[in-house]
């Protein structure tokens, strides 16, 4: 059943050793986050993993499992048992040599609706995600759970007006954004403070540029040189933040989703109505030279 307002949980945590232990925290705290009365609950990029790509090496392609396994069917479990919505973030393996960055949608009944997979794969140094992932091939979409109708990017997806227009126009209220980014923990922090800031800025434009709520949930610590910062948040569709998170400590941070707010709103700033369609030919365009 659908409500007008909605609580969703952002699980903001940190590398935890082995998926073994990740899956058994990250239990934890899906258990918490709805006994604390979120209904649709995400948990950041790769969470039952450390953040592998900070270099090439095959062996990590092993980390990689089939969708669905056990590891979707625990979850499945866990998400009709406590009557909740989760967005998983996981390494998916398709084929040898052949994976994706790939996030997946339970509904509250314990069924595992689809999949989202990753389209933007960046290349840079300490994130060397072209080695492990190939670009997504599953359409921008609103996935219709118990709650809400969700949609889903995954973190360089994050800083495309493209990406994000497309899944609101699917039907997406609520935009999830499992993410891990950061810094290199060697340059200043005036560096990081900058980006840290771009990174929020152009999440909330999307929200407000769509008419909906944009959640990311990004992971904490230092791994391998790269310090993540946290900071995860979920913006109202004025960009407001209704959540932001600590940008060392793990930890759940909730939010409410007003829907007939969102409704009302649309009603009043119908940016989709005045959408001139007809001149956006150049977008499916490189470059315009």
């Amino acid at each position: 059943m659908k409500l007008p307002t909605v609580k969703i949980a952002l699980l903001q945590d940190k590398c935890r050793g082995d998926r073994s232990a990740a899956a058994a925290h990250t239990e934890k705290l899906i258990r918490k986050a709805a006994a604390g009365g979120a209904r649709i609950i995400c948990t950041q990029e790769l969470f039952l993993t450390e953040y592998f790509c900070w270099k090439q090496d095959s062996s990590f392609f092993d980390l990689a499992m089939e969708i669905p396994s056990e590891w979707t069917a625990r979850f499945c479990r866990l998400a009709e048992e406590l009557s909740v919505v989760l967005v998983l973030s996981l390494f998916e393996r398709r084929a040898p040599g052949l994976c994706h960055n790939t996030a997946v949608v339970i509904d509250a009944d314990g069924t595992l609706m689809g999949k989202y997979r990753k389209m933007h794969i960046p290349q840079d140094p300490g994130f060397e995600e072209k080695f492990y992932f190939a670009p997504g091939d599953l359409p921008y979409r609103a996935f219709h759970t118990r709650y809400a109708d969700i949609g889903v990017l995954v973190c360089w997806d994050q800083w495309y007006p493209e990406a994000a227009r497309l899944t609101a126009l699917a039907g997406a209220q609520i935009i999830f954004c499992p993410t891990a980014i950061g810094g290199i923990a060697s340059e200043p922090d005036s560096l990081a403070d900058l980006q840290r800031d771009a990174w929020l800025n152009v999440q909330r434009g999307h929200a407000v540029a769509n008419g909906c709520f944009f959640a990311a949930v990004n992971r904490v610590g230092t791994e391998h040189g790269t310090k993540f910062w946290g900071s995860s948040f979920a913006a109202d569709f004025y960009g407001n933040h209704l959540v932001l998170g600590d940008r060392n400590k793990a930890g759940i941070y909730y939010a409410d989703c007003d829907l007939a707010a969102m409704e009302e709103h649309r009603r009043m700033w119908p940016f989709f109505r005045d959408r001139r369609i007809d001149s956006y030919g150049k977008l499916a365009r490189r470059f315009d030279d």
